[in-house]
């Protein structure tokens, strides 16, 4: 969702007076009211996976009354193309993929050599490429911030480091628990506290980390909102992060990131940010892009010790 941004900005750099409406599902559709880019974001109220046939048709019905010019389609399913065809949208733009000639009549194919990374190929549906890309940016509400502040008696009179230990994709993208807590001791010896985010799926991660680390961390994981944690994000100095969202949230607030990858590649993925270090060990399994490892072991993140992080933090 965050690296969707570069198209809202490449249509907003050639037309400043375009209207962009943004659907989404729950999960990351408060995101678009951090991107002054969007005029609007619509909740497609789907589980992931879930087909909906009726209620994609229902939805398209309904957003035909706005009369839209353009449909870009960034997801590379056939349910993904319903809604801008139930909406009669004159021109659909997407790439070529699970059988939707039908739905979508601008069709671009997918060179995955010449757009390596996802940003490329987003940017490809507007007819730019990545040299044309604006980096993504959130905007932070400063209210927020100092109101959770207060509410939760936390403090910032020392250096904060964030962990992000978490990763929805699965756990071949998550460094180990206790790699972070060793890391996270560190930091405390040093003066610095730990601040750890993560969705309500994290919470146990979080805890474990938290207790492992003591008096210094501070665990968010599942206590905030996700509008919260672009708040809180920005507050501080660097962050740790496995590749996820949270680490394109840092990188997009303008925190220095350490992004960590195993299962996955900076070259398709990178965080967008000039503040930005990767580390990775770069093993002849990886990447494989698998949500868990196929070979059981997970070298690609638990041979990559805290020592080497902290040297890139």
């Amino acid at each position: 969702m965050i690296m969707s941004q570069v198209i809202y900005s490449a249509l907003r750099a050639d037309n400043p007076d375009v209207h962009i409406d943004v659907l989404a599902p729950r999960a990351t559709l408060s995101l678009v009211q951090r991107m002054r880019e969007v005029d609007r974001g619509i909740l497609i109220d789907q589980k992931h996976g879930e087909f909906g046939f009726s209620y994609r048709r229902r939805l398209g019905a309904k957003l035909a009354e706005n009369h839209y010019d353009l449909a870009i389609v960034t997801p590379n399913s056939l349910k993904s193309a319903l809604v801008p065809f139930f909406a009669h949208i004159p021109r659909r733009v997407g790439f070529l993929a699970e059988f939707r000639y039908f739905l979508l009549n601008d069709l671009r194919l997918l060179d995955k050599k010449r757009l390596p990374r996802m940003t490329d190929r987003f940017l490809e549906l507007v007819d730019k490429s990545g040299d044309d890309m604006i980096r993504p940016e959130l905007l932070v509400d400063d209210v927020n911030q100092r109101l959770f502040l207060e509410e939760n008696h936390i403090d910032t009179s020392t250096p904060v480091v964030g962990f992000c230990p978490g990763a929805e994709f699965g756990d071949a993208k998550k460094w180990p628990e206790t790699h972070y807590a060793a890391l996270g001791r560190k930091l405390a010896a040093a003066g610095k506290q730990v601040w750890l985010f993560g969705s309500p799926a994290d919470a146990s991660t979080g805890e474990a980390i938290a207790q492992a680390i003591g008096p210094g961390c501070v665990n968010l994981a599942g206590k905030t909102s996700l509008l919260d944690a672009i708040d809180l994000l920005a507050l501080c100095d660097s962050v740790v992060s496995n590749d996820s969202g949270l680490m394109h949230v840092a990188a997009a607030v303008g925190t220095p990131v350490t992004a960590i990858y195993g299962s996955t590649s900076p070259g398709f993925t990178p965080p967008l940010s000039d503040q930005a270090q990767t580390v990775q060990l770069g093993l002849d399994c990886s990447p494989c892009f698998k949500r868990e490892c196929p070979l059981g072991h997970k070298n690609c993140l638990n041979q990559l010790t805290p020592d080497q992080v902290e040297s890139a933090l």
